[in-house]
């Protein structure tokens, strides 16, 4: 075996939430690439067709699940649906997510708590249903941000909340299940890559904060997916409880 051979997948299977679009749709593709049969799972359900195709493409099994991650009950179901088609789960990534950008004193309750279902609460109920079944060596992934770390000058108390909350997730799932269970936890938080999220920023507003970035540019989605793939593998074998940031240095300055 060679040191690039750790970084396959091959006989692996992955759980990607939030796989309709965005960066979920390239977190599945480099998953397939990389060796691994991969569940979607997302709200639109029409859109994993696009997805499951791109798995497919790689010459690997797809399979599409209507999921609310938000729903404990839908979370179980992803898992259940992975393990009748499968017969395992190697890999979680909880990818799906919402943001928003609204003043503190205007936002509601109940925008405040969906942000936080989703982002938060779902990464805890997709993470229980997956470490319920897991072998030893799996892997989960979290997707947290860089605003669960700095600032970047948007109103977003609710996003950054749950993705800090998914950094402090992350941490306590390692140290609980990696030496009794032989599951490695890690997060991942990006910086500025194009998604439906950035989509809906203000004009002007990425050419801003990109003058504090020492790479001086966004990210490429390839570059993130890299970094996942790392993290699914048995190249990162030693690594638990960690956050990466993957964001050219952003919350250095």
């Amino acid at each position: 075996m060679t040191v690039t051979d750790l970084f396959r997948l091959d006989g692996k299977v992955a759980v990607v939430t939030g796989a309709s679009s965005g960066l979920g749709v390239d977190f599945a593709k480099a998953l397939a690439e990389a060796g691994a049969d991969v569940a979607l799972g997302a709200r639109r359900v029409d859109r994993l067709a696009e997805t499951a195709n791109l798995v497919e493409a790689a010459g690997r099994r797809a399979l599409a699940v209507a999921t609310d991650v938000a729903d404990p009950a839908s979370c179980q179901a992803l898992v259940d649906a992975a393990m009748a088609e499968f017969g395992r789960v190697d890999i979680l990534v909880n990818n799906a997510g919402v943001g928003t950008a609204v003043p503190s004193t205007r936002e509601t309750p109940e925008q405040f708590r969906q942000v936080i279902d989703i982002n938060l609460n779902g990464s805890y109920w997709m993470a229980q249903a997956c470490g319920r079944v897991m072998a030893p060596g799996s892997s989960i992934i979290n997707i947290s941000s860089v605003l669960g770390i700095t600032t970047a000058g948007l109103p977003q108390a609710a996003y950054a909340s749950s993705k800090a909350g998914v950094i402090g997730l992350t941490r306590d799932l390692a140290q609980q299940w990696t030496g009794r269970k032989g599951i490695r936890v890690n997060a991942i938080a990006p910086g500025f890559f194009a998604s439906e999220m950035t989509d809906e920023y203000p004009p002007g507003y990425l050419e801003q904060q990109q003058a504090r970035i020492p790479a001086g540019r966004k990210g490429d989605a390839r570059e993130l997916a890299a970094t996942l793939v790392f993290l699914a593998s048995d190249a990162a074998g030693y690594i638990t409880g960690q956050t990466i940031a993957v964001d050219g240095g952003l919350t250095i300055t």
